[in-house]
């Protein structure tokens, strides 16, 4: 008789990941600092970045660029599709239907992760698991979806609604290619560089980043649009994903508190509400607080 084997989650792993959302936090703050540049040419400058940086850290490690990169197609359309086609759908949801609505939609990846993960080898979805995300999200619609109305198209909502299942579903058959380098992440940067700049050169008109707006351009590639996404796919290959999914909460409720020390928002009642649901949420999810047994 065979058992299937679950592999323990490395915490070091875990803990790795858990730093992308203090990277993501800075993402609203960083394309603020900017400017108004259009998203596709932001998008392809980013990656860029992200791919340099990581092409200059291998070449100081001594190690081969091209051996990472020497990967199946299936791997290649998985990458490329998680990191390029989440960009691609956001944009066109933001663009189609009001923000505050497309972003809410859009944060439904984390709850989706939760849920997913019940359905990989020798996993199973607990009631905690569900009620600790369902709480996470209620948080984020504080903050993602405070002014929701009921404007925008049929495009920008299913686009919304794909771009939710996209990133939740790369994270989770990310899990599937342990095997598969987390350098090889730097391949999929350049792949979704080169394609945003071709949409960029079909759909939008060219606006360069001006002056301390290169800043934010080199923030976004050292950070929410590069190093983020490799601690990620370290964090969910090898760490405890359902538990990064929870935490994934925190990432609006620290954008907030950013943008309101950099003086982009100011702070309401909603942010503390928020706070305890999301703190509230990743605490049950985890396991970490517990229902006191009746008897």
């Amino acid at each position: 008789m065979t058992t299937t084997s679950v592999p323990v989650p490395d915490s070091r792993a875990t803990a790795i990941g858990a730093t992308t959302v203090l990277n993501w936090a800075l993402l609203a703050t960083l394309t603020q600092l900017a400017g108004p540049v259009p998203p596709f040419l932001l998008t392809a400058l980013a990656f860029a970045i992200a791919f340099a940086c990581f092409a200059v850290w291998l070449g100081l490690r001594g190690e081969s660029l091209v051996a990472p990169l020497r990967q199946p197609p299936a791997v290649w359309a998985l990458g490329v599709g998680g990191l390029f086609g989440y960009h691609a759908l956001y944009f066109v949801a933001q663009q189609n239907a009001p923000p505050a609505n497309a972003g809410l939609i859009s944060y439904l990846w984390p709850l989706l992760i939760v849920i997913f993960v019940a359905l990989l080898p020798g996993e199973r979805l607990k009631a905690i698991h569900l009620v600790g995300a369902l709480l996470g999200f209620a948080g984020a619609a504080l903050l993602v979806g405070g002014d929701v109305d009921v404007g925008g198209s049929t495009l920008g909502y299913v686009a919304a609604f794909a771009c939710a299942f996209v990133w939740s579903g790369y994270s989770v058959l990310s899990r599937a290619t342990r095997s598969v380098p987390t350098a090889a992440v730097g391949g999929f940067c350049l792949a979704t560089a080169l394609l945003a700049a071709l949409c960029h050169l079909l759909f939008e008109p060219s606006r360069w980043p001006q002056g301390i707006g290169w800043l934010g351009v080199i923030g976004l590639g050292l950070g929410p649009v590069g190093s983020a996404f490799f601690t990620w796919d370290l964090g969910v290959k090898h760490g405890d994903l359902r538990l990064l999914g929870l935490l994934a909460y925190f990432t609006p409720l620290l954008s907030t508190l950013v943008l309101i020390a950099a003086g982009y928002a100011t702070a309401s009642p909603l942010l503390a509400l928020a706070a305890i649901l999301i703190t509230l949420g990743m605490l049950v999810g985890s396991g970490w607080l517990r229902w006191p047994r009746a008897g």
